[in-house]
């Protein structure tokens, strides 16, 4: 009897399935990442209801052990294995569905059943069933008897892609065991299955060696700390030494804790560069025996390791100890940002390139990964490394990890090799996710949370049977800025969410402020867990713009509705929030301009986003460019120059900064009447390590009437703060002028001596005022 009640269930959920992949999805269901399929039935049921959970005792591990232990954690719910006879959460194990991972999640008014193939679709099926339940209080004391009511439902799921991964880089700042466990934890409420975890670096060596001690003894320290941004002026230190790394057994810990949540951990660990910590602790095993410290700063550092027998004796040695204490089928071995200049001045290397007939030093590259590629294979492991490991050739068992664009990972797949993509514009989450004052620092750049939602890991131009090698992508926190837990959380969260939706769910399923819709709902649990996370679901963005010879300030946001509300600062005085509906004038003063975005349907706003303009008579004329600015740092048009308003100190990206790379900044100013100029102040970024230097000298002309005033007399005053360098120029006597034109003139080659010598210096400005 019971067999045959078994098979007719069977036969009803195959039944459902397939409705579920023919029939549209009704009704809204509130989880993140988007299951493949939903249909919501009228009803609720009370998990509270339930007397425990059951599943076939034929089954190894238990399937509820975590969802039993979170009910208990934030609702005070004693959750237990009990007999089928009781009222129960049912784990079935079928080997029906297709997907290993897939899930059927069943709700009606008397109980809940969960199928599954492989015991991951149980655990994905647990953290859905987490994410319908409520929640109404952050102390699970108060949650004691408040009910579990989830919604009649049935859900049909599996994963797009078979790689949906997170990294971490603990080299640069060290998190800690409680830390990485709680990101384990968000990466499996994610149903995220990688952690990239990233534990060597320049600036220090994070994971016990028992062969190498000297690696934790003196690679793990650094002797002081770079503060803020590495190109800020002037550089500063803390003082204060930092050593940190895991021991082996807290590393077997966490990688333990990882795989009952079924996240499988890849250590990196880099090589033949950003390996200043190891040649710190190890300086024979470089090309040039000198002694070297564990880096201070961020950046790419000449010391590599030299491609001789004891490197890949000692690298052979400490894989052994990494593959012991790490399960996983996979190992990073980095291969990114190699300076070959040791190795062009090393007679071994150079010697190496001829007896293996080697055609550069980028074929010696290839050599070192594909020595290393060969040792892990024998050891059943294959390699990932970053997209540099393309230059020289791709070794036969590499798996290519894409991050400088998609193009690398494309080259890798048209090789039929795996590609994991994790593209700097779409997945490296230590750069900005908004453009407003009291950001973190960061690296620089903008992702933002739609930016993240918009991304395709397989490329429309790869033909169709070489899409199967993209496994899937995984999102970057290069920690250089990140200095505390509470700012990792920052950057990470809400954007990872948006990254585990794109990899998880159908893209025809897509639709981003069904997504934020969603996502709202969830970010309740993270205030519960103690998380930090950003609240900037939508851009906001403010302009000037020149109308009917009025200088007016507009927004434009993506939010739907677009409900703003703005506010303007004047001297000391300063408007209350008024609500936004047609541009608005710029007040002939300076101050600062700030807006915000509601939501109508919690009555809440976003963070406020504010710029600080400058009145001035160049806002009021017609300006136009002899050179066009460089198409990559164009974002706000040429009206930026003289739009009033300034671009931030500490980044010359955004909408306000504009970059000239091999061209002058001439820019003609046409006035509708005779204006008498008195001072002329222009602002510019420098920052030598990426290339940006200030102009090296100016030159202005005018013109009234028909008399040309060629070569004006002026003197000039220059400011130095921080970053930002400011000109100051005063004309000898004031100008009455129709036209003026303002040269600036670039610094032109950068010298032999500095980071980028030889190479044409980039000019960047972000306003030119006329007053």
């Amino acid at each position: 009897m019971f067999r045959l009640k078994f098979i007719i269930s069977q036969i009803i959920i195959l039944s459902v399935i397939i409705f579920c992949f023919t029939e549209k999805d009704k009704g809204q269901i509130n989880v993140v990442p988007q299951p493949v399929s939903v249909i919501k039935n009228s009803g609720h049921f009370d998990l509270r209801d339930l007397k425990g959970y059951s599943y076939n005792s034929q089954v190894k591990n238990d399937p509820a052990w975590d969802f039993a232990q979170w009910a208990n954690q934030n609702f005070s719910l004693k959750f237990e294995r009990v007999s089928s006879r009781k009222p129960a959460l049912y784990f079935v194990q079928i080997d029906t569905f297709t997907h290993k991972d897939a899930y059927l999640l069943v709700i009606h008014e008397k109980g809940v059943e969960i199928q599954y193939k492989d015991e991951a679709g149980a655990f994905y099926a647990t953290q859905t069933l987490k994410q319908l339940c409520p929640i109404e209080n952050a102390d699970a004391d108060k949650n004691t008897r408040i009910p579990m009511k989830v919604p009649a439902c049935i859900i049909y799921d599996y994963p797009q892609y078979g790689y949906r991964g997170m990294h971490l880089d603990e080299s640069r700042h060290f998190f800690g065991m409680d830390a990485v466990k709680k990101y384990i934890d968000l990466l499996a409420f994610q149903k995220m299955n990688y952690f990239h975890w990233h534990l060597t670096d320049d600036q220090g060596w994070r994971i016990e060696i028992k062969k190498y001690p000297k690696l934790t003894e003196i690679g793990s320290c650094r002797e002081q700390t770079l503060i803020g941004q590495f190109r800020s002026k002037p550089v500063r230190y803390d003082g204060k030494k930092y050593c940190y790394y895991y021991t082996q057994d807290q590393i077997k810990e966490i990688v333990n804790y990882a795989a009952k949540k079924f996240i499988t951990i890849i250590p990196e660990i880099e090589m033949p560069g950003h390996s200043s910590a190891a040649l710190a602790a190890y300086p024979e095993l470089s090309c040039t025996g000198q002694q070297v410290k564990t880096a201070i700063t961020w950046g790419v550092f000449e010391d590599v390791f030299c491609p001789k027998e004891e490197t890949f004796l000692f690298l052979q040695n400490v894989l052994d100890e990494v593959m012991a204490l790490f399960p996983s089928k996979y190992i990073h071995i980095g291969g990114d940002e190699v300076p070959k200049v040791q190795w062009k001045n090393c007679d071994y290397c150079q010697n190496m390139i001829k007896t293996y007939g080697l055609k550069n030093e980028e074929g010696l590259q290839s050599y070192f990964i594909g020595r290393i590629d060969k040792y892990a294979a024998s050891k059943g492991k294959s390699i990932i490394g970053w997209d540099e490991i393309l230059e020289g050739g791709l070794t036969e068992n590499a798996i290519v990890m894409s991050w400088r664009g998609t193009e690398g990972g494309i080259a890798a797949a048209m090789q039929n090799h795996e590609v994991i993509m994790t593209p700097g514009e779409y997945c490296y989450l230590n750069q900005s996710q908004a453009r407003r004052p009291g950001e973190p620092v960061s690296f620089g750049g903008l992702v933002t949370l739609k930016k993240v939602y918009s991304f395709n890991p397989t490329p429309s131009q790869l033909p169709e049977d070489k899409k199967k090698y993209i496994l899937g992508a995984q999102a970057n926190l290069w920690s250089e800025y990140i200095t505390s837990i509470s700012q990792l959380q920052y950057m990470a969260y809400p954007r990872s969410f948006a990254l585990a939706e794109v990899l998880w769910s159908p893209e025809s399923s897509r639709n981003y402020d069904n997504f934020v819709q969603r996502l709202k709902v969830q970010l309740p649990w993270l205030d519960a867990w103690k998380v930090n996370y950003a609240h900037h679901f939508y851009s906001l963005n403010i302009h000037s713009e020149n109308i009917n010879n009025q200088q007016k300030v507009y927004f434009v946001t993506d939010a739907r509705p677009p409900a703003i509300e703005y506010r303007i600062s004047s001297g000391k005085s300063t408007t209350a929030w008024l609500p936004y509906s047609e541009p608005v004038l710029m007040p002939e003063s300076r101050g600062v301009v700030e807006a915000r975005i509601i939501d109508k349907s919690n009555n809440s706003e976003s963070p406020a986003f504010s710029k600080e303009y400058e009145f001035n008579q160049g806002s009021n004329a017609e300006m136009s460019l002899e050179y066009p600015p460089s198409e990559q740092y164009n974002l706000g048009g040429i009206n930026a120059l003289h739009n009033g308003f300034f671009g931030t100190d500490d980044e010359w990206g955004g909408d306000e900064w504009l970059g000239f790379s091999g061209k002058d900044i001439n820019a003609t100013f046409k006035f509708n009447h005779v204006t008498t100029i008195r001072q002329i102040e222009m602002r510019f970024y420098y920052d030598s390590v990426n290339w940006i230097y200030p102009p090296r000298n100016f030159n202005l002309s005018c013109l009234k009437g028909n008399t040309n005033h060629e070569n004006i007399k002026y003197k000039t005053s220059i400011t130095e703060m921080g970053n930002i360098y400011k000109v100051t120029i005063i004309p000898d006597q004031p100008i009455d002028v129709e036209t003026l034109r303002v040269g600036i003139n670039r610094y032109g080659q950068i010298p032999s001596n500095a980071r980028g010598g030889g190479n044409e210096a980039w000019l960047f400005c972000d306003e030119i005022l006329l007053k």
